[in-house]
């Protein structure tokens, strides 16, 4: 227990503790932040109680105006700045407790700060792995019987990202323009998306990094997973529809990215650690593990349009139905040599499940525009409109606690033409 007040359906426990990058009006210097129910500590502040063998010779990161140095430190650190911030933060420890001027300069309330990306993204990959998503998806184009592609069972699909439009939650999103072929038998015509959708993710953030050349073995792939947060990675479907043969998606995915702020640690996650699918066939030798690395985050999302007073959940999901875990992603990208860096994105892609109300797109939900999606007081949509908000929250349940990932929202700005 905090020795601040948490309220118990908080996000922010101190059993969380997520760290993320804040400036506040008094310093608009962005720095390291960790959130604690309703307030932000700057760790920056007190950076000087880190005594720890690792923390007190490298603390300065906390300083820094992303998470990309702290990141690189490895899981040492990271362990011992968790303990550190554990101690200092808790109800019978009184070094900022009882410290009033201290207090003021250290703590802050989250309503009164401003909240940044918690990395600067050298690389964004996204991947293809849940095995419902793939099957909708596969189903609608080329009929149920050829729904997954001959790889998809034998390795993570992914495709890389455009880091540069990745954003913090509740930066508007403008609908991108691009070519589309609505009539296969005319030639493609110019203009804003009409298919505007969203994806449900999540998505983690690497540590250290490998040398060029040198694969990261599942063994050791839990040391370069620093942690996670919620994604939203928007989906232009006409234009991807018309662009993606042969290289994949291009305009239809690169107009934006949003995620969470406040990236969630895996030491936070570990007691939600839970059994992975089970593979068959069984995947090569440099993708097979038997220890658990699947975690059971619950996840919705929610639509928020004009003509309806409240927002709308029209999905539930949770991470754990995805078919590939997070080790293998990041085994499987750097199998060929490739090196990642403190601060890479890698995200999951859709996080469907079995049932039709844990599908995690639009163009899953209305099933390829047939089925409108109820909003209530006879609202429906198909697909996203100008002004629509996409509110993505995830919520793992502990024993009297919550660990949360806070809001990753975004709203739909119209086309400029």
């Amino acid at each position: 227990m905090s020795f601040l007040y948490v309220h118990k359906d908080s996000d922010f426990p101190i059993q969380n503790l997520p760290y993320g990058i804040f400036s506040s009006q008094d310093n608009s210097h962005p720095r390291v932040g960790v959130a604690i129910g309703d307030h932000v500590l700057d760790v920056s502040a007190v950076q000087n109680l880190f005594t720890g063998p690792i923390m007190s010779k490298n603390a300065s990161v906390f300083n820094e105006s992303s998470l990309n140095s702290f990141m690189g430190l490895g899981r040492d650190a990271w362990k011992e700045t968790r303990a550190t911030l554990q101690r200092l933060l808790a109800a019978n420890e009184g070094v900022i407790r009882d410290d009033g001027n201290l207090r003021s300069r250290c703590l802050y309330s989250m309503a009164d700060v401003q909240l940044h990306l918690p990395a600067r993204i050298g690389d964004y990959t996204d991947f293809y792995s849940s095995r419902e998503h793939a099957t909708n998806v596969g189903t609608m184009f080329r009929g149920k019987e050829n729904a997954l592609m001959p790889n998809w069972l034998h390795l993570p699909v992914g495709y890389h990202g455009r880091a540069s439009s990745v954003v913090v939650s509740g930066t508007p999103i403008r609908r991108p323009c691009g070519q589309t072929r609505p009539d296969d038998t005319k030639p493609p015509v110019f203009g804003p998306c009409k298919l505007l959708d969203m994806e449900l993710e999540m998505a983690f953030f690497t540590g250290p990094g490998n040398k060029l050349g040198e694969p990261i073995p599942l063994s050791k792939a839990e040391d370069h997973i620093f942690g996670m947060v919620l994604m939203n990675d928007w989906s232009a479907r006409d234009i991807q529809k018309w662009e993606y043969v042969p290289l994949g998606p291009f305009l239809g995915k690169n107009f934006g990215t949003t995620i969470s702020p406040w990236v969630v640690t895996m030491d936070a996650l570990e007691p939600f650690r839970c059994r992975n699918v089970t593979q068959d066939p069984q995947p090569l030798p440099y993708l097979c593990h038997e220890d658990p690395y699947s975690f059971d985050i619950n996840l919705s999302v929610s639509l928020n349009v004009e003509e309806v007073a409240e927002p709308t959940v029209i999905c539930r999901s949770n991470l754990k139905n995805l078919y590939w875990t997070m080790k293998q992603q990041l085994a499987h990208h750097t199998i060929s040599g490739c090196n990642i860096q403190p601060g890479d994105l890698l995200a999951s892609g859709t996080i469907s499940g079995s049932s039709p109300d844990s599908w995690g797109s639009l163009i899953e939900l209305c099933w390829k525009g047939t089925k409108p999606i109820e909003l209530g007081n006879g609202v429906t949509r198909k697909f996203l409109r100008d002004g629509d908000e996409v509110i993505i929250n995830g919520r793992c349940e502990g024993d009297g606690y919550h660990i949360g990932f806070g809001d990753c929202r975004g709203k739909i700005l119209p086309a400029i033409i």
